[in-house]
């Protein structure tokens, strides 16, 4: 029984780290960036957009196709490098303890 007792506790141990990890988290910022520099954008550690920067050479009404596409391209970036962090951070909370495939936190 002191070995569930203390798996218990190591879980519970676990998971107020997870938590605490995501709290972190999802007050960081990401930059993602696109077409050299021409797209900027940040999201939180929620994937949320927060800001966008076009550069004004975009705003040409015959590139509108090429600025979207762009703007696309930049929130992946921006999320790639977020989930990447969160990914590092989530390997130091569980030790290199591997979880299950399919269990991504903190979304």
């Amino acid at each position: 029984m002191k070995n569930i007792a203390g798996l218990m506790k190591q879980a519970a141990q676990m998971q107020k780290k997870m938590e605490e990890m995501q709290a972190a988290l999802e007050g960081t910022t990401h930059e993602g960036v696109a077409g050299a520099g021409m797209v900027v954008l940040t999201i939180n550690g929620k994937g949320e957009m927060k800001t966008v920067s076009i550069d004004p050479k975009l705003a040409d009404p015959n590139e509108m196709e090429m600025l979207q596409d762009l703007l696309l391209a930049a929130h992946a970036d921006a999320r790639r490098k977020m989930e990447a962090a969160a990914a590092e951070e989530m390997q130091k909370v569980t030790g290199g303890l591997n979880l299950p495939p399919g269990l991504k936190l903190p979304f």
